[in-house]
């Protein structure tokens, strides 16, 4: 898949691809990812991408134009490999949050282009136009799209085969099933001041440990995230086993 960012600051992304266990997926292009520099496509001697807010304010808005320009030439070089069109995706607080569910339906999509904002936003007509979806991380102000950006390839990548070590690993993970993940544990089996590994995980009886982590599981979200509990129960995700788990629970 083929991740086309729009950015004023390039440089934040080489480290990142470099770096960890996904970078797996940016060396093999199993996750191809274009750098897209913004200020290559403004058109004056200053390279100027932003100006003032028309209607007085703080801050700068991006420009229509140099936006407009670097989607073009995504467009065309999409168009020059025979590709088709990717959606446009714009990193703001007015977004849609992040879920592992989107991450999960983006990973089986051709790729994105993704747009970085900075200063107090872009041109809203750029949006209209141009924009097909909008995503956040959160309700918190970043100083620009890159984090996100850099967060949603992250979470893409560790979704691709061959990325992880153990290809199970993202199957276990938190929001996989609507649930965060379970406790883990490992060496050594006890400290010196007595905190001990829970004896189920050393049983080597596998329906065991499988029935702890899935205990584990539902009592933690219970007890940090109750919307999620609600959430999967409204979605048919809960047996009735782990309903009377939950019953049995002193919150």
């Amino acid at each position: 898949m083929r991740f086309d960012v729009i950015t004023l600051f390039p440089e934040l992304f080489a480290p990142f691809q470099a770096t960890g266990v996904t970078r797996r997926a940016f060396e093999s292009r199993t996750v191809d990812v274009r750098l897209w520099p913004l200020r290559d496509f403004a058109e004056d001697n200053y390279r100027r991408v932003d100006d003032r807010p028309y209607g007085g304010g703080p801050g700068m808005v991006m420009l229509v134009e140099p936006l407009e320009r670097a989607l073009a030439a995504i467009r065309a070089e999409q168009a020059a490999a025979g590709l088709a069109p990717t959606r446009v995706v714009l990193f703001s607080p007015a977004g849609t949050p992040l879920s592992q569910s989107r991450v999960t339906a983006l990973a089986q999509q051709p790729g994105a282009v993704l747009v970085c904002g900075r200063y107090e936003g872009i041109d809203q007509r750029f949006v209209d136009a141009h924009v097909d979806e909008e995503l956040s991380l959160g309700d918190f102000v970043l100083s620009g799209g890159e984090l996100p950006a850099l967060a949603l390839l992250d979470a893409v990548a560790r979704l691709k085969p061959g990325v992880l070590n153990d290809a199970q690993s993202h199957v276990q993970d938190s929001f996989s099933d609507g649930l965060l993940d379970c406790p883990h544990y490992s060496r050594p089996e006890q400290m010196p001041d007595g905190r001990a590994v829970p004896p189920v995980l050393l049983s080597g009886h596998h329906a065991d440990i499988a029935r702890w982590r899935r205990e584990r599981q539902l009592e933690f979200t219970a007890r940090r995230r109750p919307d999620l509990i609600a959430a999967a129960r409204a979605a048919g995700r809960l047996s009735k086993a782990d309903e009377r788990f939950l019953a049995g629970l002193q919150l």
